[in-house]
């Protein structure tokens, strides 16, 4: 009876160069077909070739949700743990290549609302509208079509440090504007661009109340084509200096506070000791009383 070595080598097996020989490595699928709860996407998305990973995630996302689900960037940075701009940019990226389109409608009372349309092909929109008498229909299959890109809004300040308390006040402020001015209506992507500038006035130890009057204050009457354009200029135009520091005591004694965070709301302030509050926490707290 023979007995095999089990330390020794094996010898090789001989490979077959046949064309039936699998591939190794690739990829598989191990696919069971959905029966419920299941959304069809196009390859044109989930395979584009110019978006983001993040935006053609967030566009699936989007697709999947039933009618009057909240995809504004407020409710996006509360589900996944993307920052609001990064998800702000994913949803540029989807508008740009026609994935969502913004219409503004306005409803009973006069408010002007703005809804998001999730294209599940883009450029069907412009078809269908063609075909039904409103525009040119073709006879051949449309092509695909490019948007017109839309002008960048100007850039505007930056906070020193953008802490994601700070931000949330700061689009806040932007909400609100609507209040004073229906025209100040911002949409998602605009209110995104704008909060870094805000953020960076209030860094500045400017109140919400005053940097709402100086967006707001001598409006044109009419004539307000592009409102987050304007309100861009003016964050970078009336940008107040930082606070001035507090006098020394004595000329040997010149040490400038440190940055610190507000313990109400996280911005960055200069204070000589932790602990203490904003401006606006202060006014707040005491108003509370």
């Amino acid at each position: 009876m023979d007995t095999q070595d089990p330390s020794a080598t094996p010898r090789p097996e001989s490979r077959n160069a046949g064309k039936n020989h699998p591939h190794v490595g690739g990829l598989t699928h191990d696919n069971a077909r959905h029966t419920t709860r299941f959304t069809v996407i196009g390859n044109h998305l989930a395979q584009h070739r110019e978006l983001s990973l993040l935006a053609i995630g967030l566009g699936v996302h989007i697709q999947s949700l039933p009618k009057g689900a909240r995809v504004d960037i407020k409710s996006l940075t509360a589900r996944f743990p993307e920052g609001a701009t990064r998800i702000a940019a994913a949803l540029r990226e989807l508008e740009s290549h026609g994935y969502l389109r913004r219409e503004r409608s306005r409803i009973p009372g006069g408010r002007i609302v703005t809804r998001t349309v999730s294209c599940n092909q883009p450029g069907r929109h412009r078809r269908t509208v063609a075909a039904s008498g409103h525009g040119h229909a073709a006879d051949s299959p449309a092509q695909p079509k490019r948007r017109t890109p839309r002008k960048s809004l100007p850039a505007v300040p930056r906070p020193a440090y953008p802490a994601p308390a700070l931000l949330r006040a700061a689009e806040d402020v932007l909400g609100r504007l609507r209040r004073h001015d229906p025209r100040l209506l911002l949409s998602a992507c605009d209110t995104a661009h704008l909060a870094p500038g805000v953020a960076a006035w209030l860094e500045r130890d400017v109140s919400s109340d005053a940097v709402r009057q100086a967006l707001t204050a001598d409006l044109p009457p009419e004539g307000l084509r592009r409102p987050a354009a304007l309100l861009a200029h003016r964050l970078t135009a009336l940008l107040p200096p930082p606070p001035p520091l507090r006098a020394p005591v004595a000329p040997s004694s010149v040490v400038p506070h440190r940055m610190r965070n507000c313990d109400g709301c996280d911005r960055g302030i200069r204070s000589p000791e932790p602990g203490t509050r904003c401006r606006d926490c202060r006014e707040r707290s005491a108003a509370a009383l």
